[in-house]
């Protein structure tokens, strides 16, 4: 099965009669990486379009500023769920291109501050031992930042694990980019509400019971997650699926999504669609875009 197998059309969750400027509009920018737009607001979440080659790998990262220029030129607020590159690279030149603010983890505003982003910009939203998940709101958009944790592909362990201390080495390397603190992202805004999943893994503990509009669910690392699928259909509960880190993040952003094979995604439909019966699962192209 390709992605193209279980492609979303670009208006497959609009409502009947519902006008292109009415709703949510949801974008992928490949990996991880989305921009929500509505009512005039846009909040990008884990945005990485600089796609650094395998080469460049062995190098400093530094963000492509051109590409982020073309391909994300407005934001009022950036989310990052973790801060391994292909989730937090480009946040820190991206804010300084857009004004957005930054919400995540210490690690990620030990990037952002080392980056030279002002503090006021930078809002750190782990939750403390024992208290409630974080909320905030960016214009009409309600966010909560949901503990969560990373999927444990690299020989039973996360990758890149533990905090960015501290950035006096900027750019740097990809081991550099540590995982840091993890959260999924609830996102309620015109009456909908959508769940952003930017590692596969979930604790379920730390899930509100509830039914979503949409799940964006990162494919990465799911096979090494017991028994996901399921678990992220009986626990979210999602009316749609939209499938993401999927693809090959290591060409060139302008080229089509190609799917790496170790992602199994027939597998992940297979499985997603056994315990979340009639429930849309689908992919969009880069920059392809669905109406919630």
């Amino acid at each position: 099965m390709r992605p193209s197998d279980v492609r979303f059309a670009p208006d497959a969750l609009r409502k009947p009669g519902q006008a292109s400027q009415v709703g949510v509009r949801v974008v992928w920018l490949g990996t991880a990486g989305f921009a929500i737009e509505a009512e005039g607001h846009v909040v990008l979440i884990d945005p990485y379009v600089t796609r650094a080659s395998l080469f460049s790998l062995m190098a400093p990262l530094r963000p492509n500023v051109g590409a982020i220029a073309r391909h994300v030129p407005r934001a009022d607020a950036i989310i990052v769920g973790h801060t391994h590159f292909d989730h937090a690279l480009d946040v820190p030149a991206i804010a300084r291109h857009t004004g957005a603010r930054v919400f995540g983890s210490r690690s990620a505003a030990a990037l952002c501050l080392a980056s030279g982003i002002p503090e006021d910009r930078v809002d750190v939203v782990e939750r403390t031992s024992g208290s409630a998940p974080v909320e905030r709101e960016v214009g009409p958009f309600r966010l909560r930042f949901v503990p969560s944790a990373h999927s444990r592909f690299f020989f039973g362990r996360v990758p890149a694990a533990g905090e960015i201390a501290d950035c006096d080495q900027v750019p740097g390397r990809v081991g550099d980019y540590k995982c840091g603190a993890v959260f999924g992202v609830e996102i309620q805004v015109a009456g909908r509400t959508l769940y952003h999943m930017g590692s596969a893994e979930l604790v379920e503990a730390n899930v509100p019971a509830t039914n979503v509009d949409l799940l964006l669910m990162c494919v990465a690392g799911w096979t090494s997650s017991r028994d996901l699928p399921e678990r992220a259909a009986h626990r979210i509960a999602p009316g749609a699926v939209l499938l993401s880190h999927w693809d090959n993040f290591l060409r060139p952003i302008d080229e089509p999504a190609r799917a790496l094979p170790a992602m199994q995604l027939p597998r992940l439909v297979d499985r997603l669609a056994g315990a979340a019966r009639g429930v849309k699962i689908g992919t969009v192209p880069i920059f392809g875009e669905l109406w919630v």
